[in-house]
């Protein structure tokens, strides 16, 4: 199976778009939602939550991990590729999602102005602009930390007031930082759930970009460069769920991802 994993809920945004690209493909989904969010942890505590979360998708048979997670993919990504990986599973592979939104990057912005809003560790990271600017040097990439955001996804506060004062207050004070922006990156896979909110304290002709289908197509487009990978999946369209709370807090919140009859699963570290 191919393995998603994020901190909590909002990797379902992406695992829902990798179905519609891959739906012959099997899927196992694993939510840390007893330690989300990630964002205001420290490096050692998201890497170490993501590696422990690696070896388990591993240890289920998963050749493949997409880390659906842009805290996970700044902070852990490239230290579990390049040090764990080799020990541990060297025939496995590991993939964020930060490289491959970063590669169509170009095509976001008319006037060279991007605006990126994440969780305080993916904006501290700095990866965004660091891997924006690889291919597209020309880009102004500007970020706003938007630190509360995932937990009112977590806790289903997707249209309160109170959300909708937070949205407005982080969407202000990143194009305040550069009025010429005219698209906005939302680096952070709960987000998505706050799209109507949030194209509704944009300014008009500003462009709000998500991830899912991007890093859908990318995947798609990884395993036809990478048979040895390819086929190693198997091909059934099950997806299996699975998290480190009670399954019925997370079959309650799957509800709001658009996700039906989630049967999941507890897996304890």
């Amino acid at each position: 199976m191919i393995g998603v994993f994020d901190s909590g809920f909002g990797g379902l945004t992406i695992l829902h778009e990798l179905r519609k690209a891959l739906p012959e493909y099997d899927f196992t989904y694993l939510g840390d939602n007893a330690r989300a969010p990630y964002g205001s942890r420290t490096f050692e505590t998201i890497y170490r939550y993501t590696l422990e979360a690696v070896k388990a998708l591993f240890n289920r048979g998963c050749p493949l991990v997409i880390l659906a997670c842009n805290t996970a993919s700044a902070r852990a990504l490239r230290t579990i590729q390049q040090h764990d990986l080799p020990k541990i599973a060297p025939s496995n592979r590991v993939l964020g999602i930060i490289r491959p939104t970063a590669e169509e990057a170009g095509s976001f912005s008319k006037t060279g102005h991007l605006g990126v809003l994440g969780t305080a560790g993916t904006v501290i990271s700095g990866s965004y602009p660091l891997e924006i600017g690889h291919f597209f040097p020309q880009l102004k990439v500007t970020q706003q930390a938007c630190p509360l955001w995932a937990t009112l996804v977590e806790n289903g506060e997707i249209e309160s007031e109170g959300t909708r004062f937070f949205v407005k207050r982080d969407i202000e004070r990143l194009l305040l930082k550069d009025p010429e922006i005219d698209a906005i990156l939302l680096a952070c896979t709960h987000y998505p759930l706050l799209l109507p909110v949030i194209q509704s304290v944009v300014p008009q002709g500003v462009r709000v970009v998500s991830q899912g289908e991007i890093v859908a197509q990318k995947t798609k487009d990884y395993l036809k460069r990478h048979p040895e990978i390819e086929k190693r999946l198997t091909r059934q369209g099950k997806v299996e769920f699975l998290t480190t709370d009670t399954p019925e807090f997370f079959s309650r919140g799957a509800i709001f991802f658009g996700e039906k009859d989630v049967f999941s699963k507890n897996l304890s570290f």
